[in-house]
């Protein structure tokens, strides 16, 4: 599958969070995540493992009883069921994997 780059297809996830899905295989997901300064992303837990990159901005994630500092170019890893969130400090743009596939993240 090859998706070319487009701003369409974004949906909002909470209030100044925003989701899109460009591309999934059989056993990968990937999400593009807009982020707006000073707004949160709840804590909450999936049975999927995440992995991610900071392209722009910054934020702090949580990750169990953990917070980090990430700025462009950081990456981090989740293991599927542990409680994550995120304090978003300057709009970001982060872009993330999951496995196996989100079934909920799949384009409608």
């Amino acid at each position: 599958m090859f998706q070319p780059k487009t701003g369409q297809g974004f949906i909002t996830v909470f209030d100044g969070i925003e989701r899109k899905t460009p591309v999934y295989g059989d056993q990968t997901l990937m999400s593009e995540f807009r982020l707006e300064g000073g707004k949160e992303l709840p804590r909450h837990s999936h049975p999927h493992e995440q992995t991610g990159v900071l392209i722009s901005g910054r934020i702090v994630l949580l990750i169990g009883d953990e917070e980090f500092e990430a700025a462009p170019g950081d990456t981090w890893c989740i293991p599927g069921g542990v409680e994550h969130g995120a304090r978003i400090i300057e709009n970001a743009l982060a872009v993330e994997v999951f496995a196996p596939v989100r079934e909920d993240y799949l384009p409608k």
